[in-house]
C-alpha cells in the first residue's frame, strides 16, 4: 500500500500499477474501497492485460485512508482536492476516469471543475435519478449509526449497511461522510462537460434509474443499460467491463 497525505493531514491510500498505457483513474462508491471495488472484481487484471496504468484510491473515510468523524472533512471540494492532489503527487497530468455510484458523482465533479485532467469519462451506477432531490433526514447516516443491519427496515439502506459491515468499514466515518457531502449536481451544469462520456447502469438498478436520463444532459454522451444487473452485481460483471473497453476503444462511436 502507498499513501499520500492531503493538506489537512488525512492520509490517502492508493495503488498505482504503472505501465505505459494511458492512465486510468478508478473512483469507488460509498462504503466500498479500492480493493473490493476494483482489485477483487478483476478490474486491475483487466486493465493490466490492456497495458494500462491504473491509479485507484481509497476515498477519505473508506478502506485504508484516514477516517475523520467530522462531517466538515467531507465536503465535495475537499474530496476532489484529494483526487487532484494525488494525481499531482504521481505526476499524472490527465487520466481517463471510471467512477461508480458515489464515485461517478465525484467523476462528474472532476469533469466540471478540473476538466483539463479528464480524458474519457465513464460513470456507472448512475442515471436519471441523479437529479432527484436528496431524501430528508440523512437516512444513510442513520443506517450507518444503527445498532445493527437488522434494525434497518429499508432494503437498500440495509444492503449498504451490510456491505459496510462486511468490509469492516468505520461506520461513524461513513456517517460523517454522508452528512458532509455537498455533491448535488444540477442538470444544466452538466452541459459544460466536454469529455467523451459513457453513462452505464444495470436494468435492475433502481438507485440509478435510466442511464439515458443522465446521458441526455451531457453533450454527446452515450448511455448503455446492462441487462439483468442491479446496483451491486454490475461492478464485477463482464458486461460492464465489455462496455467500458468498447467505449475506450471507440467501438461505441456512432451507436
Amino acid at each position: 500500500m502507498s499513501t499520500w497525505t492531503a493538506p489537512d493531514g488525512v492520509p490517502i491510500a492508493y495503488d498505482d500499477t504503472g505501465g505505459p498505457g494511458a492512465p486510468m483513474l478508478l473512483i469507488h462508491g460509498f462504503s466500498s474501497n479500492r480493493q473490493e471495488a476494483w482489485k477483487r472484481t478483476g478490474w486491475y487484471a483487466a486493465f493490466a492485460q490492456r497495458g494500462q496504468r491504473v491509479v485507484a484510491l481509497d476515498l477519505r473515510g473508506h478502506g485504508e485512508s484516514g477516517k475523520p468523524h467530522d462531517p466538515a472533512a467531507y465536503a465535495r471540494g475537499t474530496i476532489l482536492a484529494d483526487i487532484v492532489g494525488l494525481l499531482d503527487h504521481l505526476g499524472v497530468e490527465w487520466a481517463n476516469v471510471l467512477g461508480y455510484s458515489m464515485g461517478a458523482r465525484l467523476a462528474l465533479g472532476l469533469a466540471l471543475e478540473h476538466r483539463e485532467r479528464i480524458g474519457y469519462l465513464i460513470v456507472g451506477g448512475v442515471g436519471g435519478r441523479l437529479f432527484d432531490p436528496p431524501l430528508p433526514g440523512d437516512p444513510m447516516a442513520l443506517a450507518m449509526e444503527a445498532d445493527s443491519a437488522e434494525a434497518i427496515s429499508e432494503p437498500l439502506l440495509r444492503s449498504f449497511r451490510q456491505f459496510a459491515d462486511e468490509q469492516g468499514e468505520d461506520r461513524l466515518a461513513l456517517a460523517a461522510f454522508t452528512r458532509g457531502r455537498t455533491d448535488s449536481i444540477h442538470r444544466d451544469a452538466l452541459a459544460a462537460i466536454g469529455a467523451p462520456t459513457l453513462v452505464v447502469a444495470g436494468s435492475r438498478d433502481d438507485l440509478a434509474g435510466d442511464p439515458q436520463g443522465l446521458a441526455d444532459a451531457i453533450p454527446g454522451a452515450k448511455a448503455l443499460t446492462l441487462a439483468g444487473c442491479d446496483h451491486f452485481n454490475a461492478i464485477p460483471h463482464g458486461l460492464l467491463k465489455a462496455a467500458v473497453f468498447d467505449f475506450l476503444d471507440g467501438y461505441l462511436d456512432g451507436v
